[in-house]
């Protein structure tokens, strides 16, 4: 997958974030589910389907990361929703 890939998917977003994503070797199909996920997990459950796992799952995780009891987040949020 190409930089331009992921900007046409995610839009404007870190470099830190695009180049995670590239060395996951990941493909666009993937990061476009993940990104869904990410966006509208709630109704992606409601309308059945599984969830993520694999490649999908480890996007998921780079694209939203997880808050700690404290409120801090486990990586960086690259992406203002």
């Amino acid at each position: 997958m190409k930089m331009e890939d992921i900007v046409t998917i995610l839009g404007p977003t870190d470099e830190a974030l695009i180049a995670d994503i590239i060395r996951s070797g990941a493909s666009a199909d993937e990061l476009a589910q993940a990104w869904a996920w990410v966006n509208a997990d709630e109704a992606l459950i409601n309308d059945g389907r599984p969830l993520p796992s694999g490649r999908i799952a480890e996007l998921v995780a780079l694209l939203d990361p997880q808050e700690d009891e404290h409120g801090e987040t486990n990586a960086p949020h690259y992406n203002d929703k």
